[in-house]
């Protein structure tokens, strides 16, 4: 097994990678591009699979034998068999709805989790130029410009919850559970957009509240649940306990399956 570097050099191993996967889904949005459907329907771009394989080689090579966990290889059936303590969460492209439609809320999300926690994470949103990266003691926001290389820094952190709160929900994936959730806090404002976008906006102190009551995947969540965490805040199951991450977290779904969560800043549970 290799042995990990510090948090911080690992985050700034991500970050170029982040980087390098969203200039090369830019490029394929300008060129054009067509969607196909995955198995479960779901849409997948060559921009998905080019994002994928720029980032797989970049951590393939600098830490040899953790093991990796990506959206399209899981596709496809390509996951490790064993996965231990430490690893690695990708999803090159979440929003591929978005991508496919020409919106702007989609984003390349690398995670590192350690002991079932997601301790560093990069989410970039290459069509912002708006890149968030957390890892223990750093949580910053990064404005990147036209060929996608940072410009400008400034630290980041959650927000004291004061009323009306401002709950951010899925702009595809609303449910009869997230309007009652939402309903408990009334008067609030609420906020829709796509991808991991939803945690940064809580991270950011831009939004206080972020529940899901939808199916997910971890590699959906762990870059942008690192960057809160990072950030001050936590994400909880419904029971409000920390978030984890590993194989066979939720019962009867597939192994990288996410139950039901709340992302939040600092703010009482309800």
């Amino acid at each position: 097994m290799h042995t990990l570097p510090d948090d911080r050099t690992i985050l700034g191993v991500l970050e170029p990678l982040a980087l390098a996967a969203g200039s090369r889904i830019m490029e394929i949005r300008a060129r054009g591009f067509e969607a196909e459907a995955k198995a479960d329907s779901s849409p997948v771009t060559q921009a998905d699979r080019d994002a994928e394989a720029i980032i797989l080689a970049g951590l393939r090579e600098r830490f040899p034998g953790v093991a990796i966990i990506a959206e399209e290889e899981a596709s496809i059936g390509l996951s490790p068999e064993t996965v231990g303590d430490v690893f690695f969460l990708i999803d090159p492209l979440d929003g591929t709805k978005e991508f496919v439609k020409g919106g702007t809320d989609f984003t390349v999300n690398i995670a590192l989790v350690r002991a079932c926690e997601p301790v560093v994470g990069v989410v970039y949103a290459p069509a912002a130029n708006a890149m968030y990266s957390g890892a223990p003691g750093i949580a910053e926001m990064v404005r990147t410009d036209g060929a996608h290389q940072p410009v400008d820094r400034r630290a980041i952190g959650v927000r004291e919850g004061s009323a009306p709160l401002t709950i951010v929900a899925s702009r595809s994936h609303n449910t009869p559970e997230t309007d009652a959730f939402i309903g408990r806090y009334e008067p609030a404002d609420r906020v829709t957009i796509g991808s991991s976008l939803k945690f940064c906006l809580v991270a950011s102190g831009e939004a206080d509240l972020y529940p899901r009551f939808g199916r997910t995947m971890q590699w959906d969540t762990a870059a942008g649940d690192a960057v809160l965490r990072a950030a001050g805040g936590m994400t909880r199951t419904l029971d409000g306990e920390p978030f984890r991450y590993g194989h066979g977290t939720c019962a009867d779904d597939a192994p990288f399956a996410n139950p039901f969560f709340v992302a939040e800043g600092r703010v009482p549970r309800g």
